[in-house]
């Protein structure tokens, strides 16, 4: 069809189906063409702000660590669903950027100087009870961020936090709900349990039956399905043996090193904000008072916790701690930096008011030596030249064994040993192939029926692996006389567990119909249990959960429910009495249980609250 196109396109009929195909393009496909484009390197759009895929993919790798951390070292990262870990990762990037956008539009906003106090005081930054600017890089690089990007980040987690406290903090709790449910969290209860066990014993299967479950159920009685692979594996630390540094290049990466050393400067400060109430003079008065006090002989260290509006600092006498440059504001980095010790500046101007500010040490750059740094720098170089060789040699495992009809090309070209698996399951085994990746790449389409190689399988930042298949051991029939046991267990177990249901089932209908006593109902002795709490020990959780959601029962009379354990027991329950909890909340135990029901009603007004936002925002995922 699109050689006949050619072939006629220059009579004034083609002429004038391209010229349309060409205007429809311009209004429908081009448009297309550049919106898919524009959005090539998003995730999504909330109303209109985009979330970068490298966002994205930071709040994954985020989320990896935080699983690995809660499970151990040992937990197999492959079970990680990546599909869900994209989807919960995104959802959290959306409902946190909705949240910034609200507390924009509130109007929620942070001083400079409290975002200063946050991180010169964060533990995680300081070294020997002090902060280190080398600690502070070195923990937010980690992370992703710069320095810019981290205080960005801080503040939107402080503004986004004053909301959410702001909205639980609107939920209220009387004295009376608490009590309440104070009294239902304390009830005690009065019941009896007979417990109905599956009689074995009462149960028989002819070989008949059994013979008729193994033809009506064929597929559960198959030899599990199994294959022998054969793999060869890129191991990143085989090429530490093959790189060589010299001296050279480690001179030049020790002088980058300390290039980035500085001093750090211990700093107090007196901050006069300039606000709606205080207008900039008054605020710059307000400072050039200060100094005259000091000046006059006052501690510098008790004006400021009379004086500075920067509540984090003043109750330590206006102390910052030790910083190195690009941690303040540039006018306030820049008045420090021009002090003497001891010296006490003159007022200085930043977005967030006035400052005083006094130079309280110098501490000297620490330059280490060459020779105390050869070998960690050996080692990082050594692993920058690695990381660059395996990522090489990555891309030229994925090309051979692509070209390749089996793995003894790439094999031979990356020098890698073809080893052998021993048969296994889609269950997997231990090791290598209890991995979910290399799991569903040798029981894939293309390795297993098609007898492809594998794409290269990354197991972790430092193994890949490729794979095909060398013997597919396929699902048979197992003969009734190996499993003809089994089935006659299977069955027995299956009638006495129906035959306690429907015995228990009946005596329960007798016995809420008044049709017979307890004393009638006495096959097997009622368990009786006085005043039992919510977490009774030696009670099944099931039997406790059905108990204290039955009603309450009429004087002289009991009330009965009955059900299923999982281990296929029949319980039969009489409940007779229910004791309400006579004891009055002190203060402070009032207090925690207003506070619990205050903390569970504020999180559902949030979540109200958020599932509002995303029902009116205009979501774009991509």
């Amino acid at each position: 069809m699109l050689q006949n196109i050619r072939d006629n396109s220059t009579g004034w009929i083609s002429k004038s189906i391209i010229g349309l195909i060409v205007v429809l393009f311009a209004f429908t496909g081009f448009d297309a063409i550049l919106g898919s484009t524009s959005n090539s390197n998003n995730a999504a759009k909330v109303n209109g702000e985009e979330i970068t895929l490298d966002a994205l993919a930071e709040a994954k790798n985020l989320q990896r660590r935080q699983l690995l951390q809660q499970f151990g070292k040992d937990f197999d990262a492959s079970l990680i669903d990546d599909a869900l870990l994209s989807e919960a990762a995104l959802k959290g990037l959306i409902s946190r950027k909705l949240l910034v956008q609200a507390a924009d539009q509130s109007g929620f906003a942070f001083s400079s100087a409290l975002i200063d106090q946050f991180i010169l005081l964060a533990p995680e930054f300081q070294v020997d009870g002090k902060f280190n600017a080398d600690r502070f890089d070195q923990v937010i690089r980690q992370m992703g961020y710069t320095r810019l990007q981290f205080r960005q980040m801080i503040e939107q987690e402080m503004r986004t936090g004053q909301l959410r406290a702001g909205i639980a903090a609107t939920t209220f709790v009387t004295e009376q709900e608490a009590q309440a449910f104070a009294d239902l969290e304390r009830q005690t209860r009065d019941f009896a349990m007979l417990t109905i066990k599956p009689g074995l014993d009462k149960v028989t299967v002819t070989d008949e039956e059994a013979k008729a479950y193994y033809s009506d159920n064929a597929s559960e009685f198959l030899t599990p399905e199994q294959i022998v692979v054969e793999y060869i594996e890129l191991d990143k630390k085989a090429f530490f043996d093959q790189v060589a540094v010299d001296d050279a290049a480690l001179q030049e990466m020790y002088q980058a090193e300390i290039a980035n050393l500085a001093e750090q400067r211990h700093a107090a400060h007196i901050l006069f904000e300039v606000s709606g109430e205080v207008t900039d003079a008054q605020a710059k008065a307000a400072a050039q008072s200060a100094i005259e006090r000091i000046n006059a002989g006052e501690d510098f260290a008790v004006v400021a916790k009379e004086m500075s509006d920067d509540i984090g600092s003043a109750e330590q006498g206006g102390d910052l701690g030790f910083a190195a440059k690009g941690v303040y504001e540039p006018a306030f980095e820049d008045a420090l930096y021009a002090l003497e010790k001891e010296q006490v500046s003159v007022p200085v101007r930043t977005d967030y008011g006035w400052h005083v500010i006094k130079l309280l040490d110098v501490q000297a750059a620490d330059i280490p030596t060459f020779a105390s740094l050869k070998e960690k720098l050996s080692q990082d170089l050594k692993t920058q030249e690695v990381e660059q060789r395996f990522v090489e040699a990555v891309r030229d495992l994925e090309s051979a064994a692509y070209e390749s009809a089996d793995l003894q090309q790439p094999a031979s070209e990356l020098g890698l040993e073809i080893k052998v698996s021993e048969p296994f399951g889609r269950e997997g085994l231990d090791g290598l192939f209890a991995n979910r990746q290399v799991l569903q790449a040798a029981f894939s389409t293309e390795v297993l029926e098609e007898g492809a190689n594998s794409t290269a399988i990354e197991l972790d930042p430092e193994t890949t692996v490729v794979l095909r298949v060398k013997e597919h051991k396929r699902p048979e029939p197992i003969d009734f006389a190996e499993v003809s046991t089994q089935i006659r267990e299977q069955l027995i177990a299956k009638r006495a567990i129906e035959q306690a249901r429907s015995q228990g089932e009946a005596l329960l209908s007798s016995l809420q119909e008044g049709k017979a006593s307890v004393e009638q109902a006495q096959q097997e002795t009622w368990q009786v249990v006085e005043a039992a709490t919510r977490g009774q020990e030696n009670i099944d959780p099931e039997v406790l959960q059905a108990l204290f959601k039955m009603p309450k029962p009429e004087a002289g009379a009991a009330k009965f429910a009955g059900l299923n354990l999982g281990n296929g027991d029949y319980v039969v329950v009489r409940l007779t009495g229910v004791n309400a909890a006579d004891v009055s909340l002190n203060g402070s135990e009032l207090k925690q249980y207003r506070d619990i029901l205050a903390s569970r009603a504020g999180q559902v007004d949030f979540n109200a609250f958020l599932q509002q936002l995303e029902l009116d925002a205009k979501i774009q995922r991509f």
